[in-house]
């Protein structure tokens, strides 16, 4: 993807680069200019400082007590023990809601003033911050450079790839504090924390008052109630109103079938339909259990 500059902002194939160092480096990657890279696992940074970074989460110098997980630095270390103390320092003066990080308040704080400087260089869409905007790009571009080395599913982020992985190994790192229970990922135990222990503020959809535990989910059925319709189909002019309604889509237009029927080895694109097709196969096969 090409790179625009506009005042200060440099567009990228990764985003948004809010000054020239940042658009530099990514140059870099492209190239493979004075690239450092890890001699444990190949991967290429274009500084040192992002590779010793990178060296610090493949040691136990900064690793959380409470899952393993492994943080760049100390300061990574101590935002991320917040995810398990429940600690939230940073208190939003117009609504009195709390953060953990000093960036979600200054994010939080252009909801009440309206604020979206960031802007996607291919639909116009804006958004209050670049990192929104750098997770709205990987839907123009497809890109999902993090795969999971157990299945092969592939990721935009990083992190959404080391959550994933507690699937496979069962790692439940977020704990409430008020009882035994245990969840893969924070939003499961926030709505825990709201449904079961009246902790934390739901949200209210102004339309017809439904309320949900994440402002995530309520942007999305805002959407319907708009008849917003974000999200386009590069294949056809199918339009839906969240990314993970156009993934569903997208197998349409894909030849490759990953969910296979072990009792006759029928292929399907999609979950729900190797679901569907494996109760009719218990039928026929007898096996079905009432």
């Amino acid at each position: 993807m090409p790179y625009l500059s506009a005042s200060v902002m440099f567009f990228t194939c990764t985003g948004s680069c809010t000054d020239e160092r940042c658009l530099k480096a990514d140059r870099k990657r492209h190239t493979r200019e004075q690239l450092y890279s890890c001699s444990h696992c190949g991967k290429c940074f274009a500084s040192r400082c992002g590779l010793w970074y990178h060296m610090n989460t493949r040691t136990d110098k900064y690793k959380c007590t409470e899952c393993g997980r492994r943080c760049q630095g100390s300061y990574d270390l101590a935002l991320h023990k917040r995810t398990h103390s429940g600690e939230k320092p940073f208190e939003c003066t117009v609504c009195s809601k709390r953060f953990t990080r000093s960036g979600d308040l200054v994010s939080h704080g252009r909801i009440h003033s309206g604020e979206k400087s960031h802007r996607c260089q291919m639909c116009d869409k804006t958004f209050r911050h670049s990192g929104h905007l750098n997770a709205h790009m990987r839907v123009h571009t497809g890109d999902k450079p993090y795969k999971c080395s157990l299945c092969n599913k592939s990721f935009s982020f990083s992190s959404n790839l080391q959550t994933h992985l507690h699937i496979h190994t069962g790692a439940k790192p977020y704990s409430c504090r008020h009882c035994s229970e245990r969840f893969i990922w924070l939003r499961q135990l926030r709505s825990h924390l709201l449904k079961s222990h009246n902790e934390g503020t739901w949200v209210t959809c102004h339309i017809c008052q439904k309320k949900f535990s994440c402002s995530y989910y309520l942007k999305d059925h805002v959407r319907r109630h708009e008849g917003v319709k974000p999200y386009i189909c590069g294949e056809c002019p199918k339009r839906f109103c969240t990314a993970a309604e156009l993934r569903h889509h997208q197998s349409v237009h894909l030849d490759y079938k990953q969910f296979i029927c072990f009792l006759c080895d029928k292929s399907f694109r999609r979950k729900f339909e190797i679901r569907k097709h494996f109760r009719r196969c218990l039928d026929i096969l007898g096996l079905s259990t009432v």
